[in-house]
């Protein structure tokens, strides 16, 4: 097939170009290489830097004919959304309209959307958190991943564009950016490794739900054929608090300093974490890896990269 990959340069749209191409297809990416590296790109794919906003994406969408638009291009930080929530919604609102009037336009036969299984629900839901949950988000991130979603619906009610939404718990794995607020065990293993002490805000007690790429990948691929309109929770279904993260993290390490605590940020959840139960009985997907296997990859790699 021919696939488009918004955000192919990034952390998990990296390693979802790898690993379509090694399913033998036909790879374009689209980044502006805001957060993406182009170190990350596999050179099989043809490559774009383009913002997804950007008229000439309709260019691309042109000349290459896709049959699935995989979206993974984002703001993704929950801070910055709530300094700038205009900024927030012109990259995943306006954004997201531009590659769904596109794929319109030049018959996608599939629209792969990128939702967030952290920000959408908010506080006030059971845990683990069903797709049928109450959405509340507490940022603009969220109620925009929120939006996205409302917009996929339309057209697929009034183009006929079919969708797989995919709700994404906190995702952790190789390449993550330690640079950004959005990945606390990449920047927990940089700043380990260094031996120098972590921050933690808030008493460290707020849980969230870490799922390693390399599971997120395997439903990528199984969406491309299964769970036509349609959205899935993507977790392990298990809570793991920040305290407990970072004693876990320091004795794969053999971290032996304590970490500094400081306010907590607005926006934030205090618990999330996902039921799966949909995507194990339609997609046919389960998480494969323990937090502690993920995570040893996952330092493992930030070791070699020093």
């Amino acid at each position: 097939m021919k696939i488009l990959i918004t955000g192919g340069a990034g952390f998990i749209g990296s390693h979802l170009v790898d690993a379509y191409i090694a399913e033998g297809h036909d790879v374009t990416v689209i980044d502006n290489l805001s957060t993406g590296q182009k170190k990350n790109l596999n050179p099989k794919a043809k490559f774009y830097e383009l913002d997804i906003q950007d008229k000439k994406v309709e260019d691309i969408f042109k000349k290459h004919k896709f049959d699935i638009v995989n979206h993974h291009a984002a703001q993704m930080n929950v801070r910055i959304s709530v300094e700038d929530p205009i900024f927030d919604a012109k990259s995943n609102i306006l954004g997201l309209l531009n590659l769904l009037e596109n794929s319109v336009r030049y018959k996608v036969k599939k629209f792969i959307y990128v939702s967030s299984g952290g920000t959408i629900y908010g506080d006030d839901v059971d845990i683990p958190t069903d797709e049928e949950a109450k959405k509340a988000p507490l940022s603009p991130y969220g109620i925009s991943k929120i939006t996205g979603e409302h917009y996929l619906n339309f057209y697929s009610k009034v183009h006929g564009l079919k969708y797989t939404t995919l709700r994404y718990s906190n995702v952790y794995g190789p390449r993550q950016n330690p640079k950004g607020e959005a990945g606390v065990i990449s920047i927990f293993s940089t700043i380990m490794l260094d031996d120098k002490q972590p921050t933690i805000f808030g008493d460290g007690k707020q849980t969230r739900d870490y799922v390693y790429v390399k599971d997120i990948v395997k439903a990528n691929i199984l969406a491309l054929t299964i769970g036509e309109d349609d959205a899935f929770n993507l977790a392990t279904g298990k809570e793991t608090d920040v305290n407990q993260l970072f004693e876990e993290m320091a004795r794969i390490i053999g971290f032996k300093q304590k970490p500094i605590y400081s306010e907590a940020r607005p926006g934030e959840l205090e618990r999330n974490c996902l039921k799966i139960t949909k995507a194990k009985n339609i997609l046919g997907w389960q998480p494969a890896y323990a937090l502690k296997d993920g995570l040893k990859e996952t330092i493992d790699w930030f070791k070699n990269e020093q």
